[in-house]
């Protein structure tokens, strides 16, 4: 084997190889990237402003863009969600993310997540919870809010609604509050949960007077009345009206699983399926709030072969577009929200069986149903501006 360690290129040869080098190092940096990407990786910048084209103005997702760290993936998913024939968002913005130390926000993934769904033409209703550790005892869980706290929550809500003033439609307070695992571990509390709704409306409208509050939406549960892991959904909604509560919510988000059920099958209070938002609905009336909408903000089938509560994949796609169809002659429900869209890792449990796109953005059969019916109707065009949440199913 020749030594080549001593070797020199003849004079005038060197100046052309380091000419050459600069460029050879950039193609050797550039050569992995370019092999090994993600084939659906898409640059991140803004682009042109979009508008949504679709026949399903109803239709709607839970996008769950909390933990995607990388923003290619974050506009690809949003991308996907428009051209799906989704014009609504609804998305989870926790607390402890925004505002790590008392009075010090970090809006960036935020934004990153607001600015490319407002640039793909989608509307966006914001849900904020999640406990920072500032505001909680140690060793806590992050769903626990002591009461000594809920002027602290409410600062965040009127500075998250200041912040994105005029570029989203709602936020919603909390999340199934009457579950004790929401609640932080406690007895879920209707009263309690009316004061902390009530300080963060005020908070809210005092940043924007414009912005829709809504209230938590309520798991849809058969608790007993002395289950101390949750209450009755329907039982907790009677229970925040005898609290007070009508003043400081401009509409509830709901939420709409049907398990095992088809989307047709009666309500009944015994029952868990899609049709029990309507056992929500009689009694908004009942006190009055039936000008109020209700935007369904999670709902779906799952189709895990394992689980009890699953359906059959044709199953899970045949009910979702009559859920669609149903909730078109709701004239109280603005926005039906398809949980959830896609996460980033799989948990190899049943919860992976609720996205419509893996996590290599590859779309399951029931996104392509859901863009396929979006597309093969007469089409409306959304405005891409926020606005209240109206009654007559857009934004």
């Amino acid at each position: 084997m020749r030594d080549y360690s001593h070797y020199s290129p003849p004079p005038g040869r060197w100046d052309k190889w380091r000419r050459l080098l600069p460029i050879g190092t950039t193609l050797a940096l550039l050569l992995p990237l370019l092999l090994f990407r993600d084939p659906g990786f898409i640059p991140t910048e803004l682009g042109p402003q979009q508008v949504v084209h679709t026949s399903l103005p109803k239709l709607a997702v839970h996008t769950r863009l909390t933990d995607e760290v990388e923003p290619w993936k974050i506009k690809q998913s949003l991308v996907m969600v428009r051209q799906m024939g989704a014009g609504t968002v609804v998305e989870y913005f926790p607390w402890a993310y925004i505002e790590p130390a008392q009075g010090h926000f970090n809006w960036t993934h935020a934004d990153l997540v607001v600015d490319h769904a407002l640039r793909q033409g989608l509307h966006v209703i914001a849900r904020l919870d999640y406990v920072p550790d500032w505001a909680r005892a140690d060793g806590t869980t992050p769903h626990l809010l002591e009461e000594d706290h809920f002027a602290d929550y409410a600062a965040f809500v009127g500075a998250f609604v200041a912040h994105y003033q005029g570029r989203i439609d709602a936020v919603v307070i909390w999340n199934e509050p009457n579950l004790s695992f929401e609640w932080g571990g406690r007895t879920p509390d209707a009263a309690a949960y009316t004061r902390l709704l009530a300080a963060a409306y005020a908070a809210a409208k005092r940043a924007d007077p414009n912005v829709q509050v809504l209230a938590g939406a309520l798991a849809p549960v058969l608790a007993e009345a002395d289950d101390t892991a949750g209450q009755s959904d329907l039982e907790y909604l009677e229970a925040m009206y005898a609290a007070g509560a009508a003043p400081y919510f401009d509409g509830l988000a709901m939420h709409a699983y049907g398990w095992s059920f088809p989307p047709d099958d009666p309500p009944a209070p015994e029952i868990v399926n899609f049709r029990r938002v309507e056992l929500l609905r009689a009694i908004m009336e009942r006190h009055g709030d039936g000008h109020k909408p209700s935007p369904i903000t999670e709902a779906g089938w799952n189709d895990h072969p394992r689980w009890t509560k699953s359906v059959r994949p044709a199953a899970r796609i045949e009910d979702t577009l009559r859920a669609l169809e149903i909730a078109n002659g709701w004239d109280w429900c603005p926005t039906l929200a398809i949980w959830a869209f896609r996460f980033p890792w799989r948990s190899q449990t049943y919860q992976d069986n609720w996205a419509l796109v893996d996590e290599d953005f590859s779309p399951r059969p029931i996104y392509q149903a859901l863009a396929d019916r979006a597309e093969s109707g007469p089409q409306v065009t959304l405005p891409p501006v926020a606005g209240a949440l109206s009654l007559n199913g857009a934004p």
